[in-house]
């Protein structure tokens, strides 16, 4: 039965928030590598800025329970493209600290999970044109990411100020390491966001790599899963999409989830580019289906060292 505190009595009432609410410090590592490359943490501030965003990520706790399980969905795909570009797969949680794994619109107009502006898309060999825009195509853009920072990589020879670019630009990083003398992410002084992103990039690896750790616990039938689908390959415009769905059996809601490419209600593909969409398999949208093969599995509480 639950306690209850006696009406108007202060003392009893802190005690019993004292036995029944409690916060902890997120739990802190020996040893933090990035990308192959170990962050110097016993430098104190370095310390700090990263048990800053643990913490912040730590206590976030819906946003950090969608995130954990949205990754059973979309990270086998972004690793496996990360894996054939030879790019580190620590790297994928620069899609985690830029979109949370969902296809956003910053208010700089970047778009997609790796929330590209359009400018850089297209130097990176992504497509936008009317209805249509491959920002939003997983594949594509986590191509272009790997493309992107396989290139700062190659100007900085540091992963760590590789990914400081994404955030700031090549520009701007180049330029806090003129003025500060300084090649080493870790020392720099540079703008909040920035020197905020790789430390949250490395506090999402941290959580994601052990979440019960820090306090999540889940089963794999609760995350979710790839959803099974069919590939269709078009190469002309689609002018109605609401009749499109219909041609091929699937409700425009469905269509558009599985395909957040698809940025209108019609396509315009005026120069027939070979475009692929997909649709659900017969029981594709069934979660006893998806669910089916996985296995009962316990949940220990346990905390770690």
């Amino acid at each position: 039965m639950a306690k209850t505190a006696p009406k108007n009595d202060d003392a009893q009432y802190r005690e019993l928030i004292k036995e029944n609410y409690q916060n902890f410090a997120a739990p802190f590592p020996d040893k933090v590598e990035f990308c192959g490359q170990e962050v110097p943490i016993d430098n104190i501030l370095v310390r700090e800025a990263l048990d800053m965003e643990l913490n912040l990520i730590m206590y976030n706790h819906s946003k950090t329970f969608l995130i954990l399980k949205k990754a059973e969905r979309y990270f086998p795909e972004i690793e496996a493209i990360l894996k054939n570009q030879n790019i580190p797969e620590d790297i994928k949680y620069l899609a985690v600290a830029e979109s949370g794994l969902a296809n956003l619109v910053s208010p700089a107009k970047a778009e997609g999970v790796w929330q590209f502006v359009l400018p850089t898309a297209k130097e990176y060999g992504l497509e936008d044109f009317e209805g249509w825009d491959e920002r939003y195509d997983l594949e594509k853009s986590t191509i272009a990411a790997c493309k992107y920072l396989r290139n700062k990589k190659s100007v900085f020879n540091d992963w760590a100020l590789a990914c400081a670019s994404y955030n700031s630009g090549e520009t701007g990083v180049k330029n806090r390491m003129r003025e500060q003398g300084s090649d080493n992410y870790w020392e720099l002084y540079t703008n909040t966001e920035t020197s905020r992103y790789v430390y949250r990039i490395i506090a999402y690896k941290l959580i994601m790599e052990n979440p019960q750790q820090y306090g999540y616990y889940f089963r794999k039938k609760d995350t979710y899963q790839p959803i099974p689908v069919k590939e269709l390959i078009i190469d002309s415009s689609i002018n109605d999409l609401y009749a499109f769905a219909k041609h091929v059996d699937v409700p425009y809601k469905v269509l558009r989830n599985l395909n957040p490419v698809i940025r209108g209600s019609k396509i315009v593909n005026k120069n027939n580019k070979k475009l692929k969409l997909y649709i659900p398999t017969s029981e594709g949208l069934s979660w006893k289906n998806i669910t089916k093969n996985i296995k009962n599995e316990p949940i220990r509480l346990r905390f770690e060292e």
